[in-house]
């Protein structure tokens, strides 16, 4: 969302209905009442493109990043800048390329730094899944790629995680003084939510992570009859850039099964990410249902957190989107429902669908409101749909 026209807002999926996949782009001029569909461009010599995200720069530019392949090799993270509310991109450019069977830079997500007191204001950071020896080891670390120009040129590339480590996607997040907080979440055994910190735009990171909390990953698929997607774990990050009593702030969030089930769990510091407290769920769902996906947001002005998450909680079989709300910092949550209609994960197939797509996202409309990105199912194939609330939480 334009923080400074916040009617204008730009989506972005992976989108198969050419035939090939392709990044999809929505726009909307109304708040996200009504959007537009167009798909961007494959760079030459790619034939496809996934794992999308979208970031807005002050005062009219968004930047899109994707994984981009020529067939099941050299993925190569691209990145689309516009620079007039998401009307036009320009050409794509490469972020992290790829090189044949042994580098693959897939699951791409990106912030910027649009914090009111940073001397980074504009720095643009990108982080991926950096897989390498694809075709024997299949080892993947955390990787992060910084553009202290607005994004028009990368440099910087760092090295997040432990090669000895595998990772999904990471995620980034800027503070309200520009300190930059990388996190991932390790898949190999003894599975843990890590952080590093930047204090100089993103030149240099420490050289230990930071535990955040160790992670109980969900079954890939999860333990429902008629279930066949996959479910990914990956990190969630957010800074509270308000000037409420929170400021400063940071969250993460991700899906754990501790309790026996997938649920979503929250963990903050309030010293810049040193320390972390005691994870907690915060969804109040029932015990056994399935809870996942999770994505937060911290609202600008208010410091409202949103996180918004799948869950089975109202059929034990069909999903909805739920969102847990804050307005104390994290120490409390309630829960709303944001689909209006449950749906079948599997659409009208007899067979368990292997995919839902693996993320959904969440974006605050300050002051007080939110809209939120999901896949559904409700026509009967995979389609985006969003949810808004301009309502301030009570």
């Amino acid at each position: 969302m334009n923080l400074l026209q916040p009617n204008i807002m730009v989506a972005v999926s992976t989108d198969t209905t050419s035939g090939v996949p392709q990044t999809g782009l929505y726009r909307s001029l109304d708040g996200g009442a009504n959007w537009s569909v167009t798909l961007l461009p494959l760079p030459t010599g790619f034939t496809g493109a996934e794992a999308a995200a979208v970031c807005y720069k002050f005062p009219t530019t968004f930047i899109v990043t994707a994984h981009v392949f020529p067939g099941e090799e050299s993925g190569t993270t691209f990145a689309y800048i516009s620079t007039d509310n998401g009307q036009t991109f320009g050409t794509p450019f490469i972020v992290g390329p790829g090189y044949g069977t042994y580098i693959n830079n897939d699951e791409t997500n990106l912030a910027v730094d649009n914090s009111q007191v940073s001397p980074f204001l504009g720095n643009v950071y990108v982080v991926y899944n950096h897989q390498f020896n694809v075709d024997n080891f299949s080892g993947s670390a955390a990787f992060l790629s910084r553009s202290g120009d607005g994004g028009n040129t990368f440099s910087n590339t760092t090295l997040l995680s432990n090669e000895k480590d595998t990772v999904e996607r990471p995620d980034v997040t800027a503070g309200i003084t520009g300190i930059i907080y990388a996190g991932w979440i390790t898949t190999n055994q003894g599975s843990t939510f890590y952080i590093k910190r930047s204090f100089d735009g993103g030149v240099t990171f420490e050289a230990n992570p930071i535990t955040v909390s160790n992670v109980v990953l969900v079954p890939q698929v999860l333990p429902v009859p008629g279930y066949g997607f996959r479910v990914l774990t990956f990190a969630n990050l957010a800074t509270d850039r308000s000037n409420g009593p929170n400021s400063g702030t940071i969250y993460a969030v991700w899906q754990d099964n501790r309790l026996g089930y997938s649920d979503v769990f929250l963990s903050k510091s309030v010293d810049r990410g040193a320390t972390w407290s005691t994870p907690v769920s915060i969804t109040g769902a029932p015990q056994g249902s399935q809870n996942f996906f999770p994505a937060i947001d911290v609202d600008p002005l208010l410091g409202v957190v949103n996180v918004v998450y799948y869950t089975n909680r109202l059929t034990n079989f069909n999903l909805d989107v739920f969102i847990a709300r804050s307005i104390d910092g994290g120490n409390t949550f309630t829960n709303q429902r944001v689909t209006t209609t449950s749906f079948n994960p599997n659409g009208t197939s007899p067979t368990p669908a292997p995919l839902i797509g693996d993320y959904i996202d969440v974006d605050s409309v300050a002051p007080g409101g939110y809209i939120a990105t999901w896949a559904d199912t409700r026509t009967g194939s995979l389609t985006i749909f969003a949810g808004y609330n301009t309502d301030p939480v009570a």
